[in-house]
């Protein structure tokens, strides 16, 4: 039988479990690193990623109402990062559409549903179930340890791309400047959450699984992408030539 791991055994496992399954290997990220996808394929990616990130603080809220009392640390991250999320500054979301509408795209374009595609929709159903029937540690795992926590290390290589190979400004690119720092924070407080409150076998395994999951969830969203709006429009071999 599985031991109960202690904290530092239990975080590397965590970790592990992510490693190798980042967004970051798939062939959209790559291209977007590398510089050789177009204004209009950012702009498919901002109507998408409008509708995975943008309920994010619905998410968690669903979370915190489930989250026990006594775990008072916990429930006041949730509600701090829901506050961070709509209205501790800029909406989040308001940074995504002037990013989206810098592409090329329209403000209506990206808030419509109906230009998302279905393995979005995927992604966000999942977030919707996790946070709403997970244990609540167990969903503090996938949601904030298997996806927040990718994003700094995302951003980090998509970001310089965004300003020396596209050009576009500081202004335009501030959804991902504030990521990288903002979401580093929450990745740090969601991984110890889960080592304080994981503390059964049954608990840590769980956690453990859906971090692998959640992480396999983001890397099929964005492999979808390029599949979705740079392979079917015959594309790709020169993309991918270029990655």
């Amino acid at each position: 039988m599985t031991a109960l791991m202690n904290r530092d055994e239990f975080r590397t496992a965590l970790e592990n479990a992510i490693k190798g399954r980042s967004a970051n290997t798939s062939p959209f990220s790559l291209a977007w690193a590398n510089g050789t996808l177009t204004r209009e394929h950012l702009a498919r990616w901002a109507e998408n990623h409008y509708h995975y990130v943008g309920p994010f603080a619905d998410y968690l809220g669903y979370l915190y109402a489930r989250m026990p009392e006594r775990y008072t640390e916990a429930k006041d991250f949730l509600l701090a990062n829901m506050y961070e999320e709509e209205i501790g500054g800029d909406r989040h979301t308001d940074l995504l559409i002037r990013f989206a509408e810098a592409c090329g795209t329209t403000r209506e374009r990206v808030v419509d549903p109906d230009n998302m595609s279905p393995t979005t929709l995927g992604l966000q159903s999942w977030c919707y179930a996790v946070a709403m029937r997970e244990d609540p540690i167990v969903a503090v795992a996938g949601l904030v340890v298997g996806l927040e926590s990718q994003v700094p290390s995302i951003y980090r290589k998509q970001t310089p791309t965004l300003r020396e190979k596209y050009g576009f400004t500081d202004e335009e690119v501030e959804f991902f400047d504030l990521h990288i720092s903002s979401d580093e924070i929450h990745g740090e407080r969601g991984y110890q959450i889960v080592l304080e409150h994981a503390n059964t076998v049954e608990l840590q395994q769980r956690c453990l699984k859906i971090c692998e999951l959640g992480a396999r969830m983001r890397l099929l969203y964005t492999t979808a992408l390029y599949h979705d709006y740079v392979e079917q429009r015959g594309e790709a071999p020169a993309l991918a030539n270029a990655a």
